[in-house]
């Protein structure tokens, strides 16, 4: 009966808000891109927009490459080549594809050189290595951190990792892989991992322009709203999911497929530009983007905010930081700044039921 009781739950989905400046010295806007690691899905909304200026069209068609290996062995991420070659000389990350977090064992590096594995009970066990329970499911969760693992290439502990991975239990996976050096040096991913079949592929970038688009109206001092004033920040994230989704907003009888409508107060602006970025896209990228939309309003504007929203893979095993992460019935982990036009924000970070607490 308790099963059946769990059953009939409702998942819990959560969203934290919070707000800040930019401006401030304790503004966490920077510190939340970085640590959001695997990122699928990158879109902004500009209201009063029908087309982009010259900076921010530049740096959306030069978000960067990214690559897909084929039946990459896992030991060819431990080694002291790779590790000095990408991890020590930049922001590498790596995520498994074609993988189901709940179903199949899954692989991603962090940018901060932590090798995490989500593993089914047979496999861990026939790696040799220590891990802990996940909290979600049966699988268990291995954490290698390879700066640290580099210190000593003779040591007890690197022996026995790349024994397993070598020779107890060769793990071959299909991985995404991307590279942000830190110097000057240019990427050399298609040469390094030359003998794997590895595609070089750009982010697919869709433009769009919105017109007529009824807007809630918004008071950046205000997450909570006020009544017949401005709408809050839940009211708001879910007119924006409605927007992405070009449901309709207005409510009209005949209409069987959505009942919603945009939240009061609200404004009709004549337009609205929408772009839509879908890759395999790095921190840092997002982060220069998003100071990009913030210098957005140093010339005066009719828009009084803009917003940048972006979705992790849902198969992760990691969502912010290291903090496990899990599908259940979505998979869902993401963020949206609010951006307005005197430097405030709202931050929205929305996980689903297999997930920690956002940061």
């Amino acid at each position: 009966m308790a099963t059946l009781r769990r059953l009939q739950e409702a998942p819990r989905h959560l969203l934290v808000c919070e707000k800040s400046n930019f401006g401030h010295d304790k503004s966490r806007h920077k510190h939340l891109v970085e640590t959001h690691y695997h990122n699928y899905r990158v879109s902004f909304l500009i209201p009063e927009c029908g087309l982009l200026s010259k900076e921010l069209k530049s740096l959306v068609m030069d978000i960067g490459p990214y690559y897909s290996v084929k039946n990459l062995p896992l030991h060819e991420l431990i080694t002291h080549e790779f590790i000095n070659t990408f991890v020590k000389k930049g922001s590498f990350s790596a995520l498994t594809y074609n993988t189901s977090i709940d179903e199949d064992n899954t692989v991603a590096l962090l940018p901060n050189g932590k090798l995490i594995l989500s593993l089914d009970k047979d496999t861990y066990e026939e790696t040799g290595l220590q891990g802990r329970p996940s909290r979600y499911s049966g699988r268990k969760i291995i954490s290698i951190d390879l700066m640290d693992l580099s210190l000593n290439l003779d040591s007890k502990k690197y022996r026995r990792i790349s024994w397993s991975f070598k020779e107890k239990k060769p793990l071959k996976f299909d991985f995404l892989l991307a590279w942000h050096p830190t110097g000057t040096e240019e990427s050399t991913m298609m040469s390094y991992f030359s003998k794997y079949q590895i595609q070089e592929h750009q982010p697919k970038v869709a433009l769009s322009t919105v017109r007529e688009l009824q807007c809630p109206v918004l008071r950046s001092s205000g997450l909570a709203g006020e009544p017949e004033e401005a709408c809050s920040a839940l009211e708001f994230f879910d007119w924006l999911g409605a927007v992405f989704c070009s449901a309709d907003l207005n409510n009209e009888p005949y209409n069987f497929i959505s009942t919603y409508c945009c939240p009061q107060p609200s404004a009709v602006v004549a337009q609205a530009f929408l772009c839509t970025i879908t890759g395999f896209i790095l921190p840092e990228k997002i982060h220069v983007l998003l100071e990009q939309l913030c210098h957005y309003f140093d010339e005066p504007k009719l828009a009084p905010w803009v917003t940048l929203t972006v979705q992790g893979f849902a198969d992760s095993p990691v969502a912010w930081r290291e903090k496990e992460h899990g599908f259940h019935k979505g998979g869902e982990h993401l963020y949206n700044f609010v951006v307005f036009n005197n430097q405030d924000y709202w931050l929205q970070m929305a996980v689903g039921a297999n997930d920690d607490c956002p940061p």
